[in-house]
């Protein structure tokens, strides 16, 4: 009928590393990315962009008459 003596300062510890070694598992999936990898993506990102801003229509931009575009005053 006695269950098992635990000793609760061994458990803690024990409870402790458990989640430490959680949180270090969490910590290499979110932040363990070697150079080459965030190079690749960087790469990746910035050929997108590039590829996108090709295809963008250029406007001209607006001009109101009367006005000098070198300095806003009114042209006689």
């Amino acid at each position: 009928m006695a269950g098992d003596v635990v000793n609760l300062r061994q458990f803690r510890k024990r409870q402790a590393r458990a989640a430490s070694e959680k949180q270090a598992e969490q910590n290499r999936i979110s932040f363990g990315r070697t150079k080459a990898e965030k190079s690749l993506t960087k790469a990746l990102n910035e050929k997108a962009t590039k590829s996108l801003d090709q295809g963008r229509l250029e406007t001209a931009p607006s001009r109101t008459p009367g006005k000098d575009e070198s300095d806003g005053k009114e042209r006689p």
